[in-house]
């Protein structure tokens, strides 16, 4: 461990791909800015997936941005990724600096409360780069975030602060789920942004 660094990177999973905790990257004044403008800014729409058929609007609320007009599909629906915005494309510079990656486009998510959370799954859709970097930049609430090996069913949870930072990489994807379970105890909004990268 780096004793000069104040933010020393850990790894959540303990094999089969790569996890990476970078906590805090934003001190608490810049992460309650970008919380705020991005409360303002983004253009947040009620998600839609197709569950055994049947279309299921969620209260959660998501917005999908990137280079160009990227169309990405998962749970059966397809979103076209809109422009960047100027706050999106500072937190992009910020987070591919602390990552050494370089992403295309912003998948965000907005959770009212703790009520609102996302099931196992894992994000190896066709349209992203396999095995590419995914980063998740958190605002507003801390929340849990958990991890589930597919094949020995263990699980690793760790709680995402404010203005925190979680890489994804290798083959994480391939052998983990991971969600954002439910909780009675969170009252406020969490805001989390996954840089993703899009192949044509």
């Amino acid at each position: 461990m780096d004793l000069f660094n104040r933010n020393p990177i850990t790894q959540i999973i303990p094999f089969d791909g790569d996890v990476l905790y970078y906590g805090k990257v934003l001190s608490d004044k810049k992460t309650l800015y970008y919380f705020e403008r991005l409360m303002e800014s983004i253009t947040w729409e009620h998600d839609n997936a197709i569950i055994f058929g049947k279309l299921i609007v969620t209260k959660r609320k998501v917005a999908w941005y990137g280079d160009k007009p990227f169309d990405y599909t998962y749970s059966k629906t397809t979103k076209s990724a809109l422009p960047w915005t100027k706050e999106l494309l500072e937190l992009k510079a910020i987070v591919e600096a602390k990552s050494g990656e370089t992403y295309n486009s912003c998948l965000l998510n907005l959770y009212h409360n703790g009520s609102e959370g996302m099931a196992w799954h894992s994000d190896a859709e066709k349209d992203l780069k396999k095995n590419g970097a995914i980063a998740s930049l958190s605002f507003g609430a801390d929340r849990k975030f958990s991890f589930k090996h597919k094949e020995s069913k263990q699980t690793v949870s760790i709680l995402l602060e404010k203005g925190s930072l979680l890489i994804m990489k290798a083959d994480t994807q391939t052998h983990w789920l991971h969600r954002l379970p439910p909780t009675k105890t969170v009252k406020t909004p969490r805001i989390n942004l996954t840089f993703r990268t899009i192949v044509s």
